[in-house]
């Protein structure tokens, strides 16, 4: 049982809370302000301070005394009510258990603790003194926070599909010097685990778990984690977590401390029909529903008041054991390798000596694509993140990538698929996880409707909406077998539907070769055969009575391309090869993405590589261009344009698609003649 802070009688209250503060300096300047004025305002009486660093002469009110540590002031007999520790992270256990054990309940800043065992420990000593501890998360008591969890569950904006966190800050060399402890993830043996996601932005992580309904330790069933480093510290500054919690729901939380400029960090609840974002350093909260957009405001509670006025711990807005699944992150990021330098070909430092702060190149894209596909900067291909899986090389030098697809999101129907794709001088000219439509991946196979299962991802269109709806239809293609060789890899795949129906096996085979010196050729070939024993229907979007829309099949998605040039032999344009039968399409133009690698970066000015695509159309079936360029740079062979097409046990769909990878521009003639010299035919 908690005893109540200030005793009453009939005629009043006797005694006010007594307060004490241990950290005067850094943030424990804050707390003073905040002391100050809730002593002005008659709410507690703050008695004493306690630090190694005393206040500035006159900081403090006439009476509140100073100590040099937290034993000393309990030593003297002070006997605090409330004890707010606001030192440095590796202190925070051990001084939280000393004023709990004095019979204080302890307000503990963020991060609470620097370990799982830490974190044990307080909850035990908390326990045992039958005392209550508040951490610091501020945005906890946000009443924006109850407004979302009202929203959410009165359906505004459909099912939940997801939570994403992102914070796009900048700190300088002088923020990582002001402490000894600051930007380490140890200190003499001790741990810290300072970084953005345990300090700097742990705001961020924390109202994400919150609002994905993570409160405890249980409720966290795993964490990946994704860490860099810009500048020359032992702790990361540039990070992916992503949380699964026991009730599925993914918070996927996107931060750094390298951006160009600082903005309001930011955490979104993605549903099927709209999504709420919280900027939670301002408490609004922008509400995006099939109505519109609408911005509201919320006030927010004082944690320390909320402390002060509580009775047990259900009565805390940022209670010890409500901060459990943060914890577990914390203990994720304490126990992962060291943060990978990101190499200095990928960043700019802007400003002069301890003013001077580093910018990660991309930074700003990265982050959203990042919280938008629920993806690390290493499965987004970041240049400064490790490798992918195997490589297709040519004399030594990769051009390709396979991907597995395994960590691909539910929702984006994981699959395997090629990227990034290169030109033999490094350009790379496919794209995947883009801002736009997460749920595109490189250069492979894809189909919206398969017998009913989503296995191209994002939203399906159908025709009884007569438009796209996020249903829980998403299928996923996983690899049974593979073998790689030089110029050659094989692939048995299987087509799973959600309920782990197989519905399709899959045959499938990458070739590539040189020729000459600045083109090389991709070849596809692959054939969808029923695994269910009775026919299976291969659908689109416009076998389901979209027009225009029927893509699935073969699809490669392009990066950025300036003053994009497409064509046939026989047609010009987006508009006149969409949908048309041709021979081979081509698509030309400067590829702004430009290289992926340091090696090919040192000096590279930025301004665009001029490549040529050409794909060749399959020989077993005259299947339609489908061609997007306005909205999305895109190109694939559609099975199904306007109708279903059936793959039967024993009678399975065959295709082959071809591409020529270019560097430099190509005329018709150019192709025409490549072409020929090959010896390939559509």
């Amino acid at each position: 049982m908690t005893q109540q802070l200030a005793t009453t009688t009939a005629e009043g209250p006797t005694r006010l809370p007594r307060v004490a503060l241990v950290g005067v300096h850094g943030f424990g300047e804050r707390h003073l302000e905040n002391l100050d004025r809730l002593s002005a305002a008659g709410a507690l009486e703050l008695v004493a301070v306690a630090d190694p660093n005393p206040p500035a002469k006159d900081t403090l009110e006439p009476g509140v005394d100073v100590y040099a540590s937290l034993d000393e002031l309990l030593a003297a007999g002070v006997a605090p009510d409330v004890v707010i520790i606001s030192t440095p992270i590796q202190t925070h256990a051990p001084l939280a258990i000393a004023a709990l054990n004095a019979g204080a309940n302890v307000y503990l800043e963020k991060p609470p603790v620097a370990s799982m065992v830490q974190y044990r420990e307080v909850m035990a000593a908390a326990a045992s003194a039958g005392r209550l501890v508040q951490v610091g998360f501020q945005s906890l008591g946000s009443d924006a926070l109850p407004a979302i969890e009202a929203l959410v569950g009165a359906g505004a904006i459909g099912e939940v599909r997801g939570i994403s966190a992102t914070g796009l800050w900048l700190r300088t060399k002088a923020y990582f010097k002001r402490s000894r402890w600051a930007g380490k993830r140890s200190l003499n043996g001790t741990d810290v685990v300072d970084g953005v996601a345990t300090n700097a932005l742990a705001h961020a992580v924390a109202t994400g778990l919150w609002l994905a309904g993570a409160r405890t330790v249980a409720d966290v069933e795993s964490v990946d984690t994704d860490l860099y480093r810009a500048n020359d510290t032992q702790s990361d500054d540039t990070s992916v977590v992503r949380v699964r919690t026991t009730r599925g729901t993914v918070l996927t939380c996107a931060l750094t401390l390298c951006a160009p400029e600082q903005s309001a960090p930011s955490v979104t609840v993605y549903g099927t029909e709209g999504q709420l974002t919280l900027f939670y350093t301002e408490d609004r909260l922008e509400i995006t529903t099939p109505g519109g957009v609408r911005t509201e405001t919320f006030g927010r509670k004082d944690l320390l008041e909320n402390l002060l006025a509580a009775r047990n711990p259900k009565d805390l807005l940022s209670p010890l054991g409500g901060v459990g699944a943060y914890v577990s992150v914390l203990e994720a990021i304490r126990t992962a390798d060291s943060p990978r330098a990101i190499h200095p070909d990928f960043i700019t430092w802007d400003g002069d000596g301890d003013a001077a702060h580093p910018v990660v190149h991309g930074i700003e894209s990265l982050i959203r694509r990042a919280a938008l596909g629920h993806a690390t900067f290493a499965e987004l291909g970041a240049p400064w993140t490790a490798a992918g899986g195997p490589a297709l090389e040519i004399d030594g030098a990769p051009v390709a990538t396979v991907q597995d697809g395994t960590r691909i999101r539910p929702t984006s129907s994981p699959r395997p698929y090629l990227h990034p794709v290169r030109t033999l001088a490094g350009t790379v000219v496919t794209d995947h996880i883009p801002e736009d439509h997460v749920w595109h991946l490189g250069a492979g196979v894809a189909i919206q409707d398969v017998d009913g299962v989503n296995f191209w991802g994002g939203r399906t269109y159908t025709r009884d909406a007569g438009a796209y709806v996020w249903r829980k239809d998403h299928g996923r293609i996983v690899t049974g077998s593979a073998e790689h060789s030089n110029g050659q890899r094989r692939e048995q795949l299987g087509w799973i539907g959600p309920d782990g129906t197989r519905l399709l096996r899959e045959q499938r085979e990458w070739r590539w070769a040189a020729v000459g010196n600045s083109t090389w050729k991709l070849t596809l070939d692959f054939t969808l055969e029923s695994a269910t024993g009775h026919p299976v229907f291969l659908g689109s979007p416009g076998s389901n009575g979209r027009p225009q829309g029927g893509y699935g099949g073969f699809f490669w998605r392009l990066p950025k391309v300036s003053d994009a040039t497409i064509w046939t032999p026989d047609a010009r344009g987006e508009d006149a090869v969409h949908g048309s039968v041709a021979p081979w399409l081509a698509w030309s133009g400067t590829f702004d993405a430009g290289t992926s690698g340091a090696a090919h970066v040192t000096g590279d000015p930025g301004l665009g590589h001029p490549a040529t695509l050409v794909f060749l159309a399959s020989p077993q079936a005259p299947d339609p261009w489908f061609v997007r360029h306005s909205g999305y740079p895109g190109v694939g062979l559609s099975l199904a344009w306007d109708a279903p097409v059936p793959t039967e046990p024993g009678n399975p769909v065959h295709r082959t698609v071809t591409v020529l990878i270019t560097d430099g521009f190509l005329a018709t003639q150019d192709i025409e003649q490549l072409i020929t010299t090959l010896g390939e035919s559509a």
